[in-house]
């Protein structure tokens, strides 16, 4: 049972009434976790403009959704888990990528670096040192790429700490969390 009650287009104010209309557009439904972050039309507005600019940036849907499913994971997010594996097939990943993205790992360096970095960030409460930036350079990512994968993971945490702390309801297929080997 969810911490918070899950308002809709027609129990959220109208200032969140019109964002949870966009987002039903955008979904074909309306997510549970919007409907909790309804309560606050200010905290609706950040998360949903957040994944509306990061549409238009620089890292493709594929490697923002492994990341989202290694921090998910992390932070034992079901929701999110769920969530980012469902959009990350999507985006054209294979079960197989977002299973090792779930516990961290990938197949090509590129994305290896990515995931340790978000995973660092994540640990380290953001506390990273030169060599961490510069792992990242060294497999081709530029400032504008390192900045992303650094808001994509803030992002994320803060949808992580939404669906854990508020108990939100699963409403994409299951994922189970997994233990490290």
């Amino acid at each position: 049972m969810p911490r918070v009650p899950l308002l809709d287009a027609h129990t959220a104010s109208p200032d969140s009434q019109a964002l949870l209309v966009q987002i039903h557009t955008a979904f074909g439904a309306t997510p549970n976790m919007f409907k909790a972050v309804a309560h606050s039309p200010a905290a609706l507005k950040s998360m949903w403009g957040s994944f509306a600019a990061f549409s238009h940036g620089v890292l493709d849907a594929k490697l923002t959704e492994k990341i989202a499913v290694a921090v998910a994971q992390r932070n034992a997010c079901e929701y999110c888990l769920a969530a980012h594996v469902a959009l990350g097939r999507k985006a054209g990943a294979s079960a197989e990528e977002m299973a090792a993205a779930q516990m961290g790992e990938a197949s090509d360096a590129r994305t290896t670096a990515a995931l340790r970095f978000a995973l660092k960030l994540v640990d380290a409460r953001g506390q990273v040192a030169d060599a961490d930036v510069q792992a990242l350079r060294a497999v081709g990512f530029g400032d504008a790429e390192v900045v992303e994968i650094l808001a994509h993971v803030a992002l994320n945490l803060f949808t992580n700490y939404v669906n854990v702390a508020f108990a939100v309801p699963v409403d994409f297929p299951a994922v189970p969390l997994r233990r490290a080997a």
